[in-house]
Order: structure tokens, then sequence, then C-alpha cells
């Protein structure tokens, strides 16, 4: 079994696997900034995601986000810190962004 202990590891694997776009969160959608598409709660699932603790620095624990939309036929990931340099989810992001 693979151990990906980075989350540049972690981002290989997936690109590999066809989640090549970049999602950033943007009010209450994910947004993919190569064309400005904007996906909203009911329009995608998380495929699996990736959490990370730094061992060190609070600084460095983030979750990577594998999702996919059948609408708008593509895969990408997200990638968000949590804790104190987490992003402010919107309830209906919260719950989509719970693995289905």
């Amino acid at each position: 079994m693979d151990t990906m202990t980075t989350v540049s590891e972690v981002i290989n694997k997936l690109q590999k696997e066809g989640y090549t776009v970049d999602f950033n969160i943007k009010d209450n959608c994910l947004e993919c900034h190569e064309n400005a598409l904007q996906i909203h709660p009911d329009e995608f699932i998380v495929d699996k995601h990736y959490r990370f603790e730094g061992q060190s620095d609070p600084a460095d624990e983030a979750i990577v986000y594998a999702i996919s939309s059948k609408k708008h036929n593509l895969k990408g990931i997200l990638i968000n810190g949590y804790g104190a340099s987490s992003d402010q989810f919107t309830d209906d992001l919260v719950r989509a962004l719970r693995e289905r």
C-alpha cells in the first residue's frame, strides 16, 4: 500500500487519476479559475479526502479534497487549511464537502 506523507504527493497521485482542475472556495460555491466556472454544492461530490496534520507547525494542517462533477464533466482538487487558517464555508458547502 502507498503511503503518501505530503500534500504534493497526494496532488500528483490525484492528477494522474484525472483530477486536473484547481478549485478555490468562493462564497457558497467552488470556482475553477481556468474558466471562471462556478460549481454549487448540489453539482459535485467529494470522492475522497486526505487530512494532513502539521507535526510542529499548526499552519501546516490541510485537507485535500478530490472532487468530481458529472453535470460539468470534470474532476478537480480543493486544498483547504483547517484550524485557525481555514476558510469559512457556508453550511451548504460544508454538507457538500462531506464524502458521499
